[in-house]
């Protein structure tokens, strides 16, 4: 349940030349191999800009906001596109990147808002999926957007994502400490069933690991044999021979030449803040003052006291099956379709001349 609620991170999918398929797999021919290479993120947005803001202590936050022309909802809709690295992620500097708190992040947003549009912000529809769609809630529940009209919050429920805490201590154990590369990265990625699509955690892993500042011994990293990741043991066992004894000899002298890369964020560290991201969001969720959107990946993620909610009609939901936790990566169309809708229902914007929801 962890894995799924929240180790999938990642923006939304995005559009490939020729056109975007939803939730499809790259296909090879005999003896092809998956390109694991990673993609840059400047490719699909029009430009990028270094948002400086200042803290309550006065001190200057450099935030990177990419308004973006995302094809798959941009193509359907009258909009414009902004996305936020948050803190601690992505290119986004911070003077204390470990306070992750709901409240400071919550904050941040409303800052950066402010830092782009001045003090009359144009009409802004929130989106946030997973933890992220936490940090929506918050924002909107503490009216840090003034010119708020929508709240749209992707795969994410206090009651199961409170229960999944319990045991993401034990997973985060779990993941390798270290990669070779960026690509070994994406490779575990895909291959460990973080990230279903290739094209994404080509994208997305880049941005979630960084180069370790010093060089690391070569046990403990991420090696993929076949189709299976596993950590490189310290020592080769007798009987595995000396042919073998000697390729990982010749491996750790290649790894010790290259740079180490390791996770951007030590979530482990952030614990303090898990309970304080989903404690009492659903509640927070219902008493947002805007028409909301809630997408999920199944029903059984309903809390009662959303599903009390969703019988009173205090928000729209819609399940998309056949998806994983990250929804707006396995079926993009369906959830920009679901955007639409919602958005020219509320008359927030009006659909592009030839499309039809």
């Amino acid at each position: 349940m962890e894995k799924q609620l929240h180790l999938n991170l990642l923006a939304s999918r995005p559009p490939v030349p020729g056109g975007l398929q939803s939730g499809s797999k790259m296909r090879m021919g005999p003896g092809r191999k998956r390109d694991f290479s990673p993609l840059s993120w400047s490719q699909y947005f029009e430009t990028m800009e270094d948002v400086e803001v200042e803290n309550d202590n006065g001190k200057d936050i450099s935030f990177t906001a990419e308004p973006i022309s995302l094809e798959v909802i941009y193509n359907r809709i009258n909009c414009r596109v902004v996305a936020m690295d948050l803190r601690a992620h992505g290119d986004t500097k911070v003077k204390n990147s470990d306070d992750l708190s709901a409240e400071t992040m919550a904050k941040d947003i409303g800052k950066v808002v402010e830092a782009l549009y001045g003090e009359n912000p144009p009409p802004i529809m929130m989106i946030g999926h997973s933890m992220g769609g936490a940090i929506a809630v918050h924002t909107a529940a503490a009216n840090h957007v003034p010119s708020l009209l929508g709240l749209c919050v992707i795969d994410v429920v206090e009651g199961t994502a409170m229960d999944a805490l319990n045991s993401m201590q034990n997973f985060l154990r779990s993941r390798p400490k270290t990669f070779k590369s960026v690509e070994n990265a994406i490779e575990w990625s895909v291959k460990s069933g973080q990230i279903r699509n290739v094209e994404s955690a080509r994208v997305s892993m880049g941005g979630q690991v960084k180069k370790c500042e010093e060089p690391l011994n070569s046990p403990g990293v991420s090696k993929s044999i076949g189709e299976v990741i596993i950590e490189e043991e310290e020592e080769e066992e007798e009987e595995e021979g000396e042919s073998n004894h000697k390729r990982k000899k010749e491996d750790d002298q290649e790894v010790k030449k290259e740079s180490l890369y390791t996770w951007q964020i030590d979530l482990s560290k952030t614990e303090k803040y898990w309970e304080g991201w989903f404690s009492g969001l659903s509640a927070l969720f219902l008493s947002c003052p805007v028409p909301k959107l809630l997408l999920l990946a199944g029903v059984d993620r309903l809390d009662k006291d959303l599903t009390i909610g969703q019988m009173q009609g205090k928000f729209q939901m819609q399940v998309l099956p056949q998806c994983g936790h990250a929804v707006h990566e396995d079926a993009p169309e369906k959830v920009a379709d679901a955007l639409a809708s919602f958005m020219v229902r509320h008359k927030f914007t009006e659909l592009k001349e030839g499309f039809l929801c």
